[in-house]
């Protein structure tokens, strides 16, 4: 290749202070970083050798002074990358200046090509011997910007040319074949002269590149579901060169791995381990607290959350937890939307929030009665703004909140407590439900979720969700009158329930079936029939039978086959002396009984009710009511009925 200069090369003079003053540079970073944080110290050196790169480019580009100039660019961009602790694509262009100006020394012109191609070009032409290793290093950088951006076909393809090895994507990687791996392990770093003051060396950032690589492919691999590969290449990354801030989170994403793999004791190991290396490597709690719960560890599971909360209230989730000694480290070149999913920090109150609902689930009340007031404590102090209400929040809306811990406190005895929360459910939704809601059912209902994206729909979803939490408020209210014996209040509560459920309105091309409705409509279905039922109990106790009887009714047209509907019938018809009618009533209930306890026996008894947790305290209450004497006096008329007939 034809070469020429572009213009003349500076007096050794002025290269020697040149060279004094980056080797100056290097060394008054090394004193700060050894004597603590260097992160002032950081910025102030990359101002500085960024003003030294402007001295040597203010003349045009000479072999002599390149590889100290290329050098010096390598340096500025180390600090650009380490005071923003991430990879900025500005910086970037840096590089690609820098290969221009080698271009232009050697008498060639690239100034139209892609940075892709420029490296190509620098690469495969310039075999000037002085400028191999400084452009390696700076390949390496290149490198570690394109993996920051996730371009791992473009590192590839720079990789290719730093190794000359046709055959290195062809070498096993961890009992796999991994090309870009292998292309970074077989790349010969350059050595560094003695004369050559490098603020980090090359060696360490081929390390660094190569832990990099493995762990932000091994988190691709996870999300894609390809669990061997993530599993390889995350063991690779784990044996790499990081923070130990960065090999808790790898810990943690084989905790994940392992999990999902049916491994849930191997995911524990790892997600202990990721403790051990970092503790403030909080998320790998929640992890293994989920572990517990699939394995149906509820001790372990609670005890886990209770530190994870008490871990989140000491200190801030964002603090870091170790002091950089790199300014280039893996966690400034691994980005992703996994990642970010992976190690979303809990606020404190969602953590005391699954801590209430976890022990409400597994029937520990007392304690979801504290956990549930302590987060209303939070909610009342304003702090629930540390919560994300979005997709990734553990949290429901904050009235089903309310309502569950209504249901606690119910299940607690407190019924005045469950009262009041459930007041503050209604008066909270007074203003938000207009007085009609109507919703058209169609045979043809359009893809999910098209129809809630906005408009007039969207607003109706809202307003029904409203006077989902409103009604539910009144049922609460009205059981936890009937507790407290006070059979007016809960009529008067019951009837509230049922006065505002006659505000949606239901049209359309004739009655469609139950799958077609919205989900909140179905589970206002489910709430008129539990007012009902508890409506009509009250009445059954104040002995007011017919009232009682229209309201069974009434439900058994709305759930037709409803245990408790049917067996408050048989009750109340039988008080009204109309025995025959109760006693058929009797025997098609004890039928569908027996059948529904047949099918829950071949199913395991694992038959999940599609209702929300506040609801399930209701549905207890309102329980087929076992009237031991009752079914026998009906036995002892059938009996007697059926002698009769055959005398």
């Amino acid at each position: 290749m034809k070469r020429r200069r572009c213009g003349e090369a500076p007096e050794p003079g002025c290269l020697r202070a040149w060279a004094a003053e980056s080797e100056a540079l290097a060394g008054r970073w090394r004193a700060a970083r050894c004597a603590g944080p260097g992160g002032a110290a950081a910025r102030q050196q990359r101002g500085a050798f960024g003003e030294l790169l402007l001295r040597m480019r203010g003349l045009p580009a000479a072999l002599a002074t390149l590889p100290l100039e290329l050098t010096v660019l390598y340096n500025s961009l180390l600090f650009a990358m380490g005071a923003s602790n991430c990879a900025i694509s500005g910086e970037a262009e840096g590089i690609h200046q820098g290969l221009l100006r080698v271009l232009e020394a050697c008498g060639a012109s690239g100034q139209d090509l892609s940075t892709e191609e420029l490296w190509q070009k620098v690469l495969q032409e310039v075999t000037v011997e002085e400028l191999q290793a400084p452009l390696h290093r700076l390949g390496a950088l290149q490198g570690a910007w394109w993996l920051a951006a996730n371009r791992l076909g473009s590192i590839i393809g720079l990789f290719r040319l730093l190794s000359n090895a046709e055959d290195a994507g062809r070498a096993p990687c961890s009992g796999g074949k991994n090309e870009l791996l292998s292309l970074l392990k077989a790349w010969k770093v350059p050595a560094e002269g003695s004369s050559v003051s490098l603020v980090q060396s090359a060696e360490d950032l081929k390390e660094i590149l190569c832990t990099a690589a493995a762990f932000l492919q091994g988190l691709q691999e996870l999300e894609a579901g390809n669990l061997p590969g993530a599993l390889s290449l995350l063991q690779e990354a784990a044996g790499g060169f990081c923070s130990k801030r960065v090999l808790a989170q790898i810990y943690t994403c084989l905790g994940r791995c392992a999990q999902r793999m049916g491994k849930p004791q191997t995911a524990l190991q790892h997600l202990k381990r990721a403790l051990q290396v970092d503790f403030q490597c909080l998320p790998a709690l929640s992890h293994a607290a989920a572990v517990y719960r699939e394995l149906g560890e509820t001790d372990a599971e609670l005890q886990t959350l209770a530190v994870l909360y008490e871990a989140l209230e000491r200190s801030s989730p964002a603090a870091a937890s170790t002091t950089p000694c790199s300014l280039i480290q893996t966690e400034h070149l691994v980005h992703t939307p996994a990642l970010a999913s992976l190690f979303r920090h809990r606020p404190p109150s969602e953590v005391k929030y699954l801590l209430a609902q976890r022990c409400l689930q597994d029937g520990r009340v007392a304690a979801a009665v504290e956990h549930y007031l302590d987060f209303l404590a939070l909610l009342q102090d304003g702090l629930q703004q540390q919560v994300p209400l979005d997709g990734g929040s553990a949290l429901p809306r904050i009235p089903e909140v309310f309502l569950e811990a209504a249901s606690a406190l119910e299940q607690a005895g407190r019924h005045q407590d469950a009262i009041t929360v459930c007041e503050e459910v209604v008066s909270r939704t007074a203003d938000l439900i207009p007085q009609t809601l109507e919703f058209e059912e169609r045979p043809e209902r359009p893809s999910p979720g098209t129809e809630l994206a906005s408009g007039p729909l969207s607003q109706k979803r809202e307003s029904l969700c409203c006077l989902v939490w409103r009604t539910a408020a009144y049922l609460h209210q009205g059981w936890a009158w009937a507790k407290l014996a006070k059979n007016k209040e809960a009529i008067m509560q019951f009837s509230r329930c049922l006065g505002d459920l006659l505000r949606v309105q239901l049209y359309g091309s004739g009655v469609e079936t139950t799958e077609s409705l919205l989900p909140e409509v179905k589970l206002l279905q489910k709430i008129r029939l539990l007012s009902l039922v508890g409506r009509g109990s009250q009445f059954l106790e104040l002995g007011r039978h017919r009232e009682a009887l229209l309201d069974f009714q009434h439900g058994l047209q709305i759930s037709p086959g409803d245990p408790a509907a049917a067996s408050y019938l048989v009750q109340v018809l039988w008080e009204l002396n109309r025995k025959q009618e109760a006693a058929t009533r009797w025997q098609k209930l004890s039928e569908s009984l027996s059948e529904e306890d047949e099918r829950q026996e071949r199913l395991g008894r694992c038959v999940v009710r599609p209702y929300p947790l506040y609801l399930l305290s209701c549905l207890k209450q309102a329980s087929f009511p076992h009237n031991e004497s009752l079914a026998r006096n009906i036995q002892d008329y059938l009996r007697t009925t059926s002698q009769d007939l055959s005398s």
